[in-house]
Formats: structure tokens, C-alpha cells, sequence
């Protein structure tokens, strides 16, 4: 086994090496504080080298580490050993998986009631538009309180409509 000539380790000879990296070209300054804080990980062996990376890479996808989120799904991946609670799982996330599309149906039906309301709501504002609108284009007239106060045989009882012609 060979060994380093520059160890890692906070020496005056590191900490040199790392300033003039920074200095000259920083990403060299960024790989010597990087030798400094891992060197030792590796070992100057490719295979100590190689024993960390994978260690590392098991880590990251054996997914123990996380805590699952609202939305994640990565129930019964992994069996815990015991058959009988595996089963108990299997069940209860059904049932839940079963609750979860009962409500997601209803919140369906929610937003379907409401936009039939909207439109019911939006229909009835339009029709009111439209008779105000056809009332004042076809020359309908509010009746006066006068004309409705004394009718006598005289006038024209034309309740609200005016005959031009």
C-alpha cells in the first residue's frame, strides 16, 4: 500500500494548496476542500472508493430515510416478514384506496351541483338581461301612477304598451 503525500487533513500544506486553488481557479480550490473533508473516505483505494459510492447509492434509493408524503404510493413495496400483517396492510389500504375514490366521487359531484347552480344562477340573470332589454327596445313603457289612478272612458287603457300607429 502506497501513501500520500498530501493527507487529508487540515495541515498548513492543505489549507496552502486550497487558498491557491480558490485563487487561480476556484473549482481546483472546491476539489482540494474536498480531498481536506473526504480524502479519508476513500483511502487512495478504488475499491474503499467504490465500497462508499455504493454505500451511498443504497442509501439514497432504499427509500427508508424519507417520510412519505400526502400523495406518495409506495405502500406494500416492502414486505415487513410477518404474513399476517402484510394481509392486515393489503386490507386497510384497500379500504382507504376504496374511501379515497368514494370521496374524490363526491367531490365530483360537488363541483358538478355547483356549476349547474352557477349556470342556473347565470340563466336567470341572463333572462331578466333580455326582458329588460326587449321591454325597453320594443317601447314598453312603466304605467304612471296618473294614468292608473283615473281611467274614464276617454283614454286608452294600453297597460304599459304604447300603440305608435
Amino acid at each position: 500500500m502506497t501513501t500520500a503525500i498530501i493527507k487529508p487533513q487540515w495541515s498548513p500544506l492543505t489549507i496552502a494548496l486550497m487558498v491557491m486553488g480558490f485563487i487561480l481557479f476556484w473549482p481546483l480550490g472546491l476539489a482540494v476542500l474536498g480531498y481536506i473533508l473526504w480524502g479519508e473516505k476513500f483511502g487512495g483505494s478504488p475499491e474503499k472508493a467504490q465500497a462508499y459510492f455504493n454505500k451511498g447509492r443504497d442509501w439514497c434509493t432504499s427509500g427508508k430515510h424519507r417520510h412519505h408524503g400526502r400523495h406518495s404510493h409506495h405502500y406494500g413495496m416492502s414486505s415487513s416478514g410477518n404474513a399476517a400483517f402484510d394481509e392486515y396492510r393489503s386490507e386497510q389500504l384497500k379500504r382507504l384506496e376504496e374511501e379515497r375514490a368514494r370521496l374524490d366521487a363526491e367531490i365530483e359531484q360537488f363541483h358538478e351541483y355547483m356549476a349547474n347552480l352557477n349556470k342556473a344562477k347565470d340563466r336567470e340573470e341572463f333572462d331578466r338581461f333580455m326582458n329588460d332589454r326587449r321591454g325597453s327596445r320594443q317601447g314598453y313603457t312603466e304605467p304612471k301612477p296618473e294614468q292608473n289612478d283615473h281611467n274614464d272612458g276617454d283614454q286608452n287603457n294600453n297597460n304599459g304598451w304604447n300603440n305608435n300607429g
